[in-house]
């Protein structure tokens, strides 16, 4: 499979799709950064009173449960209820899925109502999906991406979507094909919640891109070849930051092509 990438990113930038996020405090300003470098509009909206409405207007919906709370979860529900009839795309991050029952639990719960379009998660929270004595060390894997394969698959192929695990390799499944992405740097993860942006800039991709296995190796692409041209000039995490997002706004067809690593 040959990976056109910078077709979808020039589509993003062209089309700027309304990706709604129901995310976690943690992330929100950078989630909400990275979607405009990259040239998506991004709104957070979490208010039971109109998670129906923004969904409704929305080219995809993330749904990432960082920080939860009786009535975010609700919402979520009201959220994917709408995405679903509406039939676009659901990016379901389970962070910290097996640190605890409630969280596992509450994806399960919101998996039930429609099946998501992609799962995105680190090897941890996607194992914990499948074997309950898998545990997440809080929000951060335990776990290396090549172990959690067998559990993509399988959680592919119950939900019938994609499910992507980061880590030092990418991998990208639909229960029978596999794509290993092999860009990022080992900073990446000292900068909290960049598995948050990788779901997030997902639901960008998927918006514009309904092949979402091709999507979500796309957008996989992209945050690795950003963060390892942002390493490069970056002192430590903080740096990474500001230039990771740079990266996102100024990225190049040249850039992607040169710099692109990915197998089947």
């Amino acid at each position: 499979m040959k990976l056109n990438v910078w077709k979808d990113v020039e589509e993003i930038r062209e089309k700027s799709p309304l990706i709604h996020n129901i995310t976690n405090f943690v992330v929100m300003n950078n989630t909400a950064n990275a979607l405009l470098s990259l040239g998506a509009s991004p709104v957070m909206a979490h208010a039971i009173e109109e998670v129906a409405d923004m969904a409704s207007i929305a080219s995809a919906l993330v749904i990432n449960i960082g920080t939860l709370s009786e009535h975010w979860i609700e919402a979520m529900k009201i959220a994917i209820q709408t995405a679903g009839l509406r039939k676009i795309p659901i990016i379901i991050d389970p962070v910290g899925a097996g640190a605890t029952k409630y969280r596992t639990d509450t994806v399960k719960d919101l998996f039930a109502i429609t099946n998501p379009s992609v799962i995105r998660g680190n090897a941890s929270e996607i194992m914990a999906l499948i074997d309950t004595s898998i545990q997440t060390k809080g929000v951060d894997s335990s776990q290396s991406s090549d172990s959690a394969l067998i559990a993509a698959q399988t959680l592919a192929k119950e939900y019938k979507c994609i499910v992507v695990v980061s880590g030092v390799t990418d991998i990208i499944t639909d229960g029978e094909k596999n794509i290993f992405i092999e860009n990022g740097d080992l900073m990446m993860p000292k900068v909290t919640g960049l598995g948050c942006t990788a779901t997030a800039l997902t639901g960008a991709f998927c918006a514009i891109n309904h092949n979402y296995f091709e999507a979500c190796a796309n957008a996989m692409a992209v945050m690795g070849i950003c963060g390892q041209l942002a390493v490069k000039i970056s002192k430590g995490p903080a740096s990474l930051q500001m230039n990771f997002l740079d990266k996102l706004f100024t990225l190049t067809q040249n850039e992607v092509e040169s710099n692109l690593k990915y197998h089947e």
